[in-house]
């Protein structure tokens, strides 16, 4: 361990009480996606208090931010952000820890004289839901980045996750009312035709390799069982391992409600009602350091890469920067996001101590970028290719 990297790991253990308050209030605030003001009053409060530069609302989002450190003009380094929690499970995802992280690690980094360039946290609301990083990616707020960086809690160790793109997609089948006792061959029954619609589609699981996966519910179905239902609405997550073959995943459940509207007679129509997400690709080179720095600092049984079946918003950004998104275990045990007994993982002592390692990691890491000319130059040149 050089110098620095001791000055880095001294400086957050020094940061340590300030980095469990902002992950203890967030958890303790759970808020869902764009709503999280508590979480960015904080988060840019302490920050702006730290000497970084404020953007709020970034891009027009109420609860999206930018925080700078200006030391230099480049490079440029993104700590990333996210602070949305699950309605009823609260933090549930560990949102908190990736919000105090990110925050310990920028605030570290800038109290190193020797490191030049500027450091950021980009605040990225809704992961959850809206997904806010795609936005960001679109209107350009990552063009000027060299590399952008955050760690996600779990239940693994792993350094390279590759997710899968997905489409959100909101099918709306149309039909006619009618007495549904009296008179039914009058109307035409539009939650049969979801019911079709989802029939096609598990017949159409057969042929799907495992890399594809379609997930949905009826969130219209009708008013009351003596009318014919002349509405009925689905939503569907479908993914798949990259976007053109998600492409044609998305055109074979097209034909799935078209097939189903042709049989009842109902007509339908289709729209993404969620921002579309691409598949992580993940600086290979970048996160070889990552795997360095918390192998030094006593992190064991890490996974090196996982293909996982979910999507993420990190993917969007990861294709116009060099991105990672790895994974720390926050228990010994396996315990599922997305559970009440995760949200209490995250508030555990093993939680608060992944929380120091992954703060440690994230400026370790952004610190070999910003120290190392050579490095970044073939991070970029790998993500070029």
């Amino acid at each position: 361990m050089n110098e620095i990297q001791e000055k880095i790991i001294n400086t957050i253990e020094n940061l340590k009480e300030d980095i469990f308050q902002v992950a203890d209030s967030i958890w303790e605030h759970p808020e869902v996606g764009n709503e999280e003001f508590f979480a960015v009053d904080l988060l840019t409060g302490i920050l702006r208090d730290k000497g970084f530069e404020i953007t709020r609302s970034l891009c027009d989002l109420p609860t999206a931010f930018k925080a700078e450190f200006p030391n230099g003009d480049v490079p440029r380094v993104a700590l990333l952000a996210e602070y949305d929690a699950l309605p009823e499970l609260g933090h549930a995802c560990g949102h908190n820890l990736i919000a105090a992280a990110s925050f310990g690690a920028a605030v570290a980094l800038a109290a190193i004289k020797e490191i030049e360039g500027s450091i950021l946290v980009i605040g990225t609301p809704a992961e959850e839901t809206k997904g806010a990083k795609v936005l960001l990616a679109n209107q350009g707020v990552f063009d000027d980045v060299d590399v952008a960086m955050m760690f996600h809690p779990s239940d693994t160790n792993i350094v390279e996750i590759h997710s899968l793109a997905m489409d959100a997609l909101e099918f709306v089948f149309e039909g006619k009312a009618s007495h549904a006792s009296s008179s039914p061959e009058e109307g035409i029954n539009a939650l049969d035709a979801v019911i079709q619609f989802f029939n096609n589609i598990n017949s159409l699981r057969l042929y799907l390799k495992d890399e594809a996966n379609i997930n949905g519910i009826i969130t219209e179905g009708g008013i009351t069982p003596n009318v014919t239902p002349e509405r009925a609405v689905a939503r569907l997550y479908v993914r798949a391992r990259n976007r053109r073959k998600l492409d044609l995943v998305v055109k074979r459940v097209e034909n799935c409600a078209s097939a189903a509207a042709l049989l009842t007679g109902a007509h339908f129509w289709y729209r993404k009602y969620e921002p579309s997400y691409e598949a992580m690709k993940v600086s290979r080179t970048l996160a070889a350091v990552w795997k360095n720095n918390i192998s030094m600092l006593g992190v064991n049984n890490i996974k090196s890469v996982c293909y996982s079946r979910g999507s993420l918003d990190m993917g969007n950004i990861s294709r116009v920067v060099p991105a990672i998104h790895p994974y720390l275990a926050i228990n010994s045990k396996k315990i599922a996001p997305h559970t009440r007994d995760f949200a209490q993982a995250v508030k555990s002592k093993a939680g608060r101590e992944t929380l120091i390692i992954a703060t440690k990691a994230l400026a370790l890491t952004a610190a070999d970028v910003m120290l190392d000319n050579n490095l970044l130059k073939l991070i970029k040149k790998e993500f070029k290719d």
